[in-house]
């Protein structure tokens, strides 16, 4: 279902009872279709996360051309590649930058921007859209949606390829044992990944803390039976890659 707030922005909502991941758009009418890739960038501080996310769309998203990844603002701004046609902008930076200097300075630089967030609340929606953003989107989504949502933005037709395996395995990849996880673990760790924190899983899965941990806890322990380490949670997005649940 589509609503729209009091500025004119559209957001998506999902009809199922517990909290679900939003995507918010702030323009009604794209622009014309592009006949060139479109150049991204991206900002996200988590270096896992961002070495996922491009991964992923060197692979599946072909009418994107990303020039430019970034852990800091300073490193985006500086960069010879800046600005592009869009940027990915983590909402949440370990820096004294705040969202709306963000979005300002890509917009006045001529980049449209798409604000990705582990923190999907009314209040970071509406900051990351009154500053020029053109769409907020939970990180909690599948990367094609996200891409899909970029398309939007840019006024690009939708990508009908199929989804293709966006990173190797490693050797003898094939022949690992996949750990059987219960629906619970498989969502936590769809979400942990995904960049949210326990707490912030907790809450999208309407579960308790610790019931959050515990799933996590127990994803971490199929793994190591299957000796494949998840103890670190860079280790744990390895295995979401290699086993489809980071999409």
């Amino acid at each position: 279902m589509t609503s729209t707030d009091s500025n004119g922005s559209n957001t998506l909502r999902s009809a199922s009872a517990r909290p679900a991941p939003v995507a918010s758009w702030n323009s009604l009418t794209p622009d014309a279709p592009s006949q060139r890739r479109v150049r991204l960038a991206i900002l996200d501080d988590h270096e896992v996360l961002l070495d996922s996310l491009s991964s992923w769309i060197n692979v599946n998203a072909y009418d994107f051309d990303l020039v430019l990844t970034a852990h800091t603002w300073l490193q985006l701004v500086h960069s010879d590649n800046f600005p592009t046609d869009l940027v990915f902008l983590d909402f949440q930076l370990k820096e004294p930058v705040s969202i709306e200097a963000r979005v300002r300075t890509c917009r006045a630089a001529g980049a449209k921007v798409v604000v990705l967030s582990s923190l999907d609340t009314r209040e970071s929606r509406e900051r990351a859209l009154d500053a020029g953003a053109s769409a907020f989107l939970s990180k909690a989504l599948p990367m094609r949606e996200v891409m899909d949502a970029a398309r939007q933005v840019m006024g690009v037709a939708r990508d009908s390829a199929p989804q293709r395996d966006w990173r190797p395995l490693p050797v003898g990849a094939a022949n690992q044992s996949r750990p059987k996880l219960s629906a619970g673990e498989a969502e936590a760790f769809r979400l942990y990944v995904s960049g949210f924190s326990t707490n912030e899983v907790a809450q999208q899965m309407n579960v308790q803390y610790e019931t959050a941990k515990t799933y996590l806890r127990r994803v971490r322990e199929k793994y190591a039976k299957a000796n494949r380490p998840a103890s670190k949670k860079a280790e744990l997005i390895r295995r979401a890659a290699e086993d489809g649940y980071l999409q």
